[in-house]
């Protein structure tokens, strides 16, 4: 009982990890059609940021409140200069768009470990994030209970905004009719730099949560964690964000359940995942961003 716990809680703080990463994806893509690579080195440049300003030593939950707003701060702004300089001029045309981002995050990644160096570095966090707490006889360290309830009040938060708020309504109409919004006279760039910055912040922040999660940061990190974050999106249904959220999940649970009991089998099983959800709905799970 005890495994079955440790392997539950922990498969879902993984799968918040993929979801954080995820969300913005999703929502770029489900109102500009735009699948950007370049994605995962957000978080990585989120959790250097937070790893800055963690400093030397044990930081205290004020100072991981700060690495958490830097984090999600430096994410954003990394998304936001992306897409004014190197995805506004290409729009319309979505192979240049796929080249640019796939060279740029060959590129961010070549610098940072040009910068930062290749190895891994330790990553400091409060001691409440790796003390551990016993549930059911198993030993659950805090960070996982982090990741999770952080991804709940991120998804939480892109609904509300999306369904509440004048730009939510903006985003919501682009996706069904761009050309619509367009002629009511309401600039619809404005509306997607700001989807970029939001997928940003949540991968930024995720950046955080990750290094938090893995006890160290290195310059591949977001890269490796965004190729399960596509694999998300493509099951949960591109463009919508509880879609991406439920298969966050069964994608982390997966993973951490098989690995366990048949070591390697629970990364294959993912991508039989994907092929079989590509066979029978190719459209995923869901289908619109509102959803």
């Amino acid at each position: 009982m005890s495994t079955v716990v440790l392997l539950t809680i922990t498969g879902l703080a993984l799968g918040a990890l993929y979801f954080l990463i995820a969300a913005g994806i999703s929502l770029a893509f489900g109102l500009m059609r735009v699948l950007n690579f370049s994605h995962g080195v957000f978080l990585t440049i989120g959790a250097y940021a937070g790893y800055l300003v963690a400093g030397d030593g044990e930081p205290g939950t004020g100072r991981f409140v700060l690495m958490l707003l830097a984090g999600t701060l430096a994410g954003a702004a990394a998304a936001v200069v992306t897409e004014l300089l190197l995805i506004r001029p290409l729009y319309g045309n979505e192979h240049a768009q796929l080249l640019v981002t796939v060279g740029l995050s060959f590129a961010l990644v070549a610098l940072l470990e040009e910068t930062a160096g290749s190895d891994p570095r330790g990553y400091h966090s409060p001691g409440w994030a790796t003390s551990t707490a016993k549930i059911a006889g198993s030993s659950i360290r805090g960070n996982r209970f982090l990741a999770i309830v952080v991804a709940v009040l991120v998804l939480a938060a892109l609904m509300a905004f999306l369904r509440r708020t004048r730009y939510g309504l903006i985003i919501r109409a682009g996706v069904e009719n761009r050309a619509m919004v367009t002629a009511l006279g309401i600039d619809v760039r404005r509306a997607f730099t700001l989807v970029f910055a939001l997928g940003g912040a949540a991968a930024g922040l995720g950046g955080v949560i990750a290094g938090s999660y893995f006890g160290q940061v290195q310059p591949r990190v977001g890269t490796s964690l965004f190729i399960f974050a596509l694999i998300v999106i493509v099951i949960g249904g591109l463009g919508s964000l509880v879609g991406t959220a439920v298969s966050a999940v069964i994608v982390g649970l997966l993973q951490q359940f098989l690995n366990y009991y048949a070591t390697g089998v629970g990364d294959l099983s993912v991508l039989a995942l994907l092929a079989l959800v590509l066979l029978t709905r190719p459209a995923g799970l869901f289908r619109s961003v509102t959803q």
